[in-house]
């Protein structure tokens, strides 16, 4: 905020006092106390008229000069006074309208994201709901893949057992042959058998 300078402000102290001896001079020639005769009240009436104009002519002219030279003096530091003061209400008129274009707009973008509030909201459900439904989708996948390898495995395993026992059988079911075939050649081999199956294995090793 702008300060009127010294010197001006010393020059109005002195024009508010030049006012005020103007005013009480105005005052003190005021009209005359009341004759008791109608006579000596016109006279005294005429006298105190032109006193009161004698009385006012030098302070008029006194209150003149002065005010030419406050004029002279306080022109220029008026004329300043009131350009910059001109100058900051604008520059401050503009800061106040760039301020207030500023909060217009954070108000509009604050009530824009407010109306699109609902619809984000409601986008976030949507794709929470799809991606709860994607994972459900991915997990009964998931199950369905670790079943069948389970089956697979488990086949696997049958099929290795199958083969064990059906080796098993099979070496077993040799052996009981084997076993079932020397008894009955034991039982059915007489000694003169004996003797020429020995005369036939030693002409076979001589040949």
């Amino acid at each position: 905020m702008h300060r009127v300078p010294g010197p001006t402000r010393l020059v109005l102290v002195v024009a508010l006092a030049s006012l005020l001896s103007l005013a009480t001079s105005a005052q003190e020639a005021g009209p005359a106390q009341p004759a008791e005769h109608a006579a000596q009240a016109e006279h005294a009436t005429a006298e105190a008229h032109e006193a009161s104009l004698a009385d006012l002519f030098w302070p008029v002219v006194n209150f003149v000069i002065l005010c030419g030279v406050l004029y002279y003096f306080l022109k220029t530091p008026l004329t300043g006074y009131m350009k910059d003061r001109d100058q900051t209400i604008r520059r401050d008129l503009v800061d106040a309208a760039a301020i207030k274009s500023a909060a217009t707009a954070q108000l509009e973008e604050i009530d824009r994201k407010l109306k699109a509030l609902p619809g984000e909201i409601e986008a976030l459900k949507k794709r929470g709901q799809e991606e709860i439904a994607s994972e459900e989708q991915r997990i009964v996948q998931q199950a369905a893949a670790e079943r069948d390898r389970l089956l697979e495995q488990a086949r696997r395993d049958i099929d290795v057992q199958v083969r064990l026992a059906k080796r098993e059988l099979t070496e077993h079911a040799a052996d009981l042959a084997v076993e079932l075939a020397a008894d009955r050649i034991a039982k059915e081999t007489t000694p003169a058998d004996h003797a020429r199956l020995v005369d036939r294995y030693l002409s076979q090793v001589k040949r």
